[in-house]
């Protein structure tokens, strides 16, 4: 997530930001530009040194030069313009590039911090529009600044302008969201066999009918329930509920109140592609490598950040100045957002979130070798670990050698010395590359993705599965040393500060990795002793990198261990799902959401609410738990008070204008949109960038979200927000049925490398069993060695035990027993709690 640069966050301006021209809007004040038509030459204009104004035709013109990065590199100004507070001025010109170009066209401060009252984006074409806009003034100011910033192509390019106008006396210019029709619906579709809910606004308060058509045929109907005025959107609703309609199919739409929906579908298998598309995301967001168009069509870039000019990183990265005297090679990893910085804190929830997607399914075998597309394709390692080893790895190259002060922290971050602007392509950029402090934070995140990729990576690579191990020891002993080491909030100049005033969460998350992977004493003592443990940790707006004891908390409960008093967790567990519920239930938009005002992110946190109910039918299996898991998919795939899908490529109206420095397709056409299955932040009720303060202001909760580039606050994309997507999207893809059967799993003795294992299978169920395959996973690198009575294979962690012919069929009440010898790997060895008996769970 990137926090706001200083020049922006002290923004407290309207800007209304726009691509297309607006009518004309009648002001009656005087003209405050100067020369704005060029009849008495170039003066007061001016323009930055790398460009030279000239008249052509009675317009303005300049050449702009080729190579330049940011927007700013190259202007043409006019200062000395007088605002007063809270008039509405109307601002005007006529635009051409040759060849087209998208300019920046601002009116803001002339001095740092450079407080933008309008920012514009202007699409410019050769032939030349005329462009109009309106801003409403928050300062009286005698000398504000017009410029229009035409730097950042790689080639030259010629601007002209004319007809530069700015007068007061305007009428404010209102923006209203397009929300289509009243009846709001996952414009992606539902599962045939799931719940199936839809929102209708309506000044109403009485119940109306509603249908379900396929195209012309009314395949269900049925009665509304009023729900009254809902807080988060402002809006009186109805809810509707077609749940018992179970038909798959296409083009299914729903009436009510003479309104149509959108379409959807009913089909069990998008969440599968919506998994991998989630999944894929990261590729084309890492750093330090080639993305291969052979791999993402119309992605392909050269690598970022390897040393090659303009990039001045990260191969040998120095500390700021006065923070350390060494450099590291911190090359790889993911870009942590739409900025070019790489953050420890945001990455480790984020890779956390990947392989816990990863653990929670690996017995069903959901993530294979060679789905993704990506270079490690066919390695025989699942993809999903190759992906999250790529930001692994950066993760602990950002540990303190060794022999220095502080060893065995982590720092915080690594991004450029000063803020770049958009567009902005990774391999482009030629900022100074820092690497900032160490902080406890970083340490933390660090010991506990490394305590967890030991256990995940052991079955495919010891020795980087030792080698996380010891990083993760080290980093919790640092941790242990330097308790109170917080990333200052002031550290927000080229990247985001991701401050943090409390670690204990960190520290309670950590221990609890750490003790799952070894089930050693002093981490079980450490999660046993934290506040954190019995605590009610189960927050309304949900958790995130600055709040991560729920992530221990879901793993001790979810993961197999022999922590004591475990049921006393997963009982916690069950409650804090009841909670988001409740909540759930509440919303007549169906979400297990609603704080008083919606966060930065709020639709990551919405899905890590989802992830809550998600574990809490994995530990119960009691389906109200994963039908709440899909109703949260709702919102986020368009029924909302927006009627718009989050997810990029899923939903006939869906955000494609995410915030990033080379996803800038809205600035730059020859650029792309965002990848399909890219999420957007979602209503943030902050607005804390300009686009949303001048269109946004005023926002009941849901409304607070606009499809722009330049809203960061509310449009961004990131690394943690895809990371609950593809965790919830793999879940409801992944969901298997169960089975009426009792497995016993006992170890009969160990030895310092290996261990005895008795299984036995009792058919609990009314109908012989005939023909049987169990399958579970061991924790970590443990490995068969020699089975019994069952033909018994292992890919990665997963064993599959197959009956033999003599004990092929279980009768009711009957049961079959094998057995085997096992190898150990360093670490638990705690018995397996999942068990699949022919591809349905055995409860």
């Amino acid at each position: 997530m990137i926090r706001p640069p200083a020049w922006l966050a002290l923004t407290v301006a309207a800007a209304l930001v726009t691509l297309t021209p607006l009518p004309a809007t009648a002001a009656d004040g005087p003209e405050q530009i100067v020369n704005g038509t060029f009849d008495t030459g170039t003066s007061p204009w001016w323009s930055t040194a790398n460009t030279t104004l000239r008249l052509d035709g009675g317009r303005l013109c300049a050449d702009v030069p080729g190579g330049t990065v940011n927007p700013w590199d190259v202007i043409i100004g006019q200062d000395g313009i007088p605002l007063v507070k809270d008039e509405t001025y109307a601002y005007s010109f006529f635009g051409a590039a040759t060849p087209g170009r998208v300019a920046k066209a601002l009116i803001q401060l002339p001095a740092d911090p450079y407080t933008q009252y309008l920012s514009a984006n202007p699409e410019l074409s050769v032939s030349g529009n005329d462009y109009d806009y309106t801003f409403t003034s928050p300062v009286d100011l005698p000398n504000a600044q017009v410029a229009f910033q035409l730097g950042g192509s790689a080639t030259p390019w010629r601007f002209c302008v004319d007809d530069i106008s700015l007068k007061g006396g305007a009428e404010p210019d209102v923006y209203t969201p397009d929300t289509g029709p009243r009846v709001r619906v996952n414009m992606s579709g539902y599962l045939p066999e799931g719940p199936k809910n839809a929102t209708l606004v309506t000044d109403g308060t009485e119940a109306v009918a509603w249908k379900l058509r396929k195209g012309a045929e009314v395949v269900a109907t049925g009665i509304t329930t009023p729900r009254g005025v809902d807080g988060s959107s402002g809006q009186n609703v109805h809810s509707i509920d077609f749940g018992s309609f179970t038909t798959p199919g296409t083009g299914y739409t729903l009436e009510a109140d003479g309104e149509t929906s959108r379409p959807f579908d009913l089909d069990g298998g998008f969440y599968e592609r919506l998994r991998t598309d989630a999944l894929k995301f990261y590729y084309p967001q890492r750093s330090g490598i080639e993305i291969l168009d052979s791999l993402r069509p119309g992605y392909g870039r050269p690598a970022g950040h390897l040393g090659v000019a303009p990039n001045q990183g990260d191969v040998n990265v120095p500390c700021q100045p006065g923070v350390c005297d060494y450099s590291l090679d911190v090359r790889g990893g993911w870009y942590d957002a739409g900025d070019h910085g790489k953050y420890v804190v945001n990455g480790g929830i984020s890779v956390y979130q990947v392989m816990s997607a990863f653990e929670r399914a690996k017995t069903e075998g959901t993530f294979k070798d060679g789905e993704l597309n990506i270079p490690e394709s066919g390695n025989g390692v699942p993809d999903i670990l190759d992906e999250a080893r790529w930001e692994q790895e950066f993760l602990l190259s950002m540990q303190v050698p060794d022999g220095r002060p502080l060893a065995g922290m982590a720092h915080h971050k690594i991004h450029d010395a000063n803020w770049t602007g958009l567009p902005l392509l990774p391999h482009l950029d030629p900022q100074r590359r820092e690497l900032h402090p160490p902080s406890t934070a970083a340490t933390l995140n660090l010991a506990a993705t490394a305590a967890q990729a030991a256990r995940l990576f052991g079955p495919y690579d010891a020795a980087f599965a030792e080698r996380n191990l010891s990083a993760a020891r080290k980093a919790w002993a640092a941790a242990k040393a330097e308790p109170a080491r917080y990333a200052p909030v002031t550290d927000g100049v080229g990247g985001g500060a991701y401050e943090d005033g409390n670690v204990t969460d960190e520290f309670y998350w950590a221990a609890a990795e750490l003790y799952i992977t070894t089930g050693e004493k002093e981490f079980r003592d450490y999660v046993l002793a934290s506040p954190l443990h019995t605590a009610d940790i189960w927050q309304e707006h949900g958790f995130n990198w600055g709040s991560t004891a729920q992530l221990g908390r879901l793993d001790l409960a979810a993961v197999p261990n022999d922590l004591p008093g475990r049921d006393a967790v997963r009982a916690s567990v069950l409650a804090g799902a009841d909670g988001y519920l409740a909540i759930q239930r509440a919303q007549p938009y169906g979400m297990p959401y609603s704080p008083p005002d919606f966060e930065w992110g709020s639709n990551s946190q919405v899905l890590n609410n989802a992830i809550v109910l998600a574990v809490a039918h994995d530990l119960s299996g009691e389906a109200r738990y994963r039908d709440g898991v899909v109703e949260t998919m709702d919102y986020i795939l368009g029924r909302n008070a927006l009627n718009q899908s989050y997810v990029t490529g899923y939903g006939e109206v869906a955000s494609r204008n995410q915030h990033s420095r080379w996803y800038s397709h809205q600035l730059d056409p020859a650029l792309p949109n965002p990848p399909r299955g890219t999420l957007a932040g979602g209503a943030n009720s902050g607005i804390q960038d300009p686009v949303a303060q001048a269109k946004l202001r005023g926002c009941a909760p849901q409304f607070c979200y606009i499809d722009d580039i330049e809203s960061w606050s509310t449009n961004e994309l990131t690394v943690n927000w895809n990371a609950p997507l593809v965790w919830v999207s793999a879940f409801i893809a992944g969901t298997t049925p169960t089975v009426p059967c009792e497995v016993t799993y006992t170890r009969h003795g160990a030895w310092p490398d290996g261990f005895t294992t008795q299984v036995t299978v009792r058919n609990t169920g009314t109908e012989a069993i005939d023909g049987w395959a169990l399958k579970w996973s061991f924790l970590g690198g443990q490995r068969v060695d020699k089975g019994w009575s069952a033909s018994i294979t292992q890919q990665g962690a997963t064993v599959t035990a197959g009956n033999l012919d003599w004990n092929k069929k279980i009768k009711p009440g009957g049961s079959i027993t094998f057995g085997f010898n096992g190898k150990s790997s360093p670490g638990a060895n705690p018995d397996p709690e999942r068990f699949l008996l022919n591809g349905a769970v055995c409860r």
